[in-house]
């Protein structure tokens, strides 16, 4: 085969390669794009708010340490939504009887069905698990969303180097005489010929 045809098939397939890398890239940052925005708008539309700075829930050392940083602020990142799941919601769950725990709270309310006081354990605890629930969901929804991120980013420093081996190749294919052959891998004279 000739160097010259060899380099441009080899250019050739890095041509596609860095269409690939490009397409690829470009539905990552679609993905990642789409995420944070449907994080955003989905847990902006909940109007939940962090506790003010200097607030009763923020001196408590099982939530202030980590929620400080968002006092007063809007819940509306993925960020957000794991510590308030984390450091507020799982915090308050636990003060409650039997640790706030759904299943555990419903089946003594079953065993008691006349107590009022353990029934609505049961429907704030449901409340509260289900919220946290759906924000740590929202969490792991961003950071899916950023794993794409990453993952567009490396798609098109791929691509961008891929186009100028791409670029070199072209190059060297230009450079090449017409009649030169591609070299072997074994030389002619180690070759063992068998009668």
């Amino acid at each position: 085969m000739r160097r010259n045809v060899f380099d441009l098939l080899a250019s050739a397939v890095g041509v596609l390669m860095v269409i690939v890398l490009l397409v690829a890239g470009s539905l990552l940052m679609w993905g990642y794009s789409f995420a944070n925005s449907n994080v955003q708008s989905q847990l902006a539309q909940q109007h939940i708010v962090f506790p003010a700075l200097g607030s009763k829930e923020l001196a408590s050392p099982q939530i202030g340490p980590y929620l400080n940083q968002y006092a007063g602020q809007p819940l509306t990142t993925g960020a957000q939504a794991a510590a308030y799941a984390n450091h507020f919601i799982a915090v308050h769950l636990s003060e409650m009887p039997l640790g706030g725990i759904y299943s555990q709270v419903s089946t003594a309310s079953r065993a008691d069905p006349t107590n009022a006081a353990l029934a609505a354990e049961v429907q704030t605890s449901f409340q509260g698990t289900t919220l946290r629930g759906l924000l740590l969901e929202a969490y792991a929804f961003s950071e899916f969303g950023l794993i794409a991120l990453y993952a567009g980013i490396a798609a098109f420093v791929l691509a961008a180097l891929m186009a100028v081996l791409v670029g070199f190749g072209l190059w060297h294919a230009r450079r090449t005489p017409a009649d030169e052959e591609l070299a072997l891998a074994v030389p002619v004279d180690r070759v063992l010929v068998t009668a």
